[in-house]
């Protein structure tokens, strides 16, 4: 809600209203901002002009409209002046990366962790790392406008704490504050700072730098160690009361199945996740090592029975996961994404039999299934996304124009 007399809020709205419209369709001219977006010319035109000195947008040469009086400027979001910051802060390393405003990757950078275990230090290689690759020379000449962070666990992104990440081990982690002590004194103190789960931020690279239009509802389902999911709604992610919307890795797909980390028997984690079908292969129920992990894809690649039989099991239960989140949001597309790539069809072709199949006996047409525009760098360019989406609405967090949580 817009407190009366705040038009400095209302004057933000207004300027990023005309910058996500630019985003959807790139080259309007003023006046066809003013007639979309319904202001006036004369505001319109101070509003650019704004935008224009600080890197927002551009402008085109001057086109011809076949109308009497001033030629129309195109003008488009500026890929040349400010800068995104995002970060994964992975299982075994953090990958950093800085983009433009449509998500063109300026600089990047991987930094493996010498102790996972130990979640201040992981947190502060990353700090160290985003500091640092803002002095690049990619950088140079760049305003840097915010700092997205995606993290595998149960994120709470009002106060920017991690619940759990039980790949982990680590438990009721403030990562926005630890981050933020981290960046004070440097370049980045004060800058806007979001921490979400690892498939939400994945979820809105897509929505925000993928191009695509029609895509939306669109779910992003990530499967690594565990399983979840990001989901858009109407431009919109949908992260629940308490930000926990998305855990589909506990859903259940099998009554008395395989017992869960969580605790219960029979979840998605427990049957798809890349821990489940390393406990399946090898045995055992330890946390498992990159480098085991390394053997299961070299093994799939292979054709090793026992692992191409535990991973085609795992594709069949990831299409009853797919027919639920169909039948849950009815998206236009779902996503796959995360590590689990790695094992390529003989993970997706089960899984799309499944979805078919269900379409078929219900004789209605499944969402289109794909894998995600960004690779590796999925889900820290979505912090980078991330950033983009929460500065280019005010309106719904007003707390992102001096940064969250101060």
């Amino acid at each position: 809600m817009i407190v009366a007399g705040d038009q400095q809020l209302l004057k933000q709205i207004n300027r990023m209203a005309l910058v996500r419209q630019l985003c959807s369709d790139p080259g309007m001219s003023r006046a066809a901002l003013a007639e979309t977006v319904g202001l006036t010319k004369s505001t319109v035109s101070l509003l650019v002009r704004e935008l224009l000195d600080e890197g927002w947008l551009s402008e085109s040469a001057q086109r011809t409209t076949g109308a009497l009086g001033r030629r129309a400027t195109p003008l488009q979001l500026d890929a040349s002046r400010l800068a995104l910051l995002g970060a994964d802060l992975g299982i075994s390393a953090a990958r950093i990366v800085a983009t433009n405003l449509l998500g063109e990757v300026l600089a990047e950078r991987v930094l493996p962790y010498a102790d996972a275990a130990d979640a201040a230090a992981c947190i502060a290689l990353l700090a160290r790392g985003v500091t640092e690759l803002t002095g690049s020379a990619a950088l140079a000449g760049r305003t840097m406008l915010g700092i997205g962070v995606g993290m595998h666990g149960v994120v709470d992104d009002a106060s920017g704490t991690l619940y759990t990440a039980p790949h982990l081990g680590w438990r009721n982690v403030d990562a926005a504050a630890q981050l933020r002590a981290h960046f004070d004194g440097t370049a980045l103190a004060g800058l806007p700072l979001f921490v979400q789960n690892e498939a939400n931020v994945a979820a809105l690279a897509e929505l925000e730098f993928s191009g695509q239009s029609n895509a939306d509802p669109l779910i992003f389902l990530s499967i690594g160690y565990g399983v979840g999911a990001g989901i858009i709604v109407n431009g919109r992610l949908l992260t629940g009361l308490y930000g926990f919307a998305g855990e589909v890795g506990h859903t259940i797909l099998q009554q008395n199945g395989p017992r869960c980390s969580c605790g219960r028997h029979g979840c998605a984690d427990a049957l798809i996740g890349l821990q489940a079908l390393m406990d399946e292969v090898y045995g055992g129920h330890q946390p498992s090592t990159p480098q085991q992990l390394e053997r299961l894809f070299t093994e799939v690649e292979r054709g090793d029975a026992a692992a191409c039989a535990a991973v085609e099991d795992a594709g069949r239960n990831m299409g009853v996961l797919l027919n639920n989140l169909w039948v849950a949001f009815d998206p236009m597309c779902i996503v796959i994404g995360g590590a689990a790539l790695r094992l390529g069809e003989r993970l997706i072709a089960p899984a799309q039999r499944v979805l078919d199949g269900y379409a078929r006996v219900t004789g209605l047409a499944a969402p289109a299934i794909r894998t995600p525009h960004f690779g590796d760098n999925a889900i820290a360019i979505g912090g980078a996304a991330m950033a983009r989406h929460h500065l280019m609405r005010p309106f719904v967090n007003a707390a992102a124009r001096d940064g969250a949580w101060n």
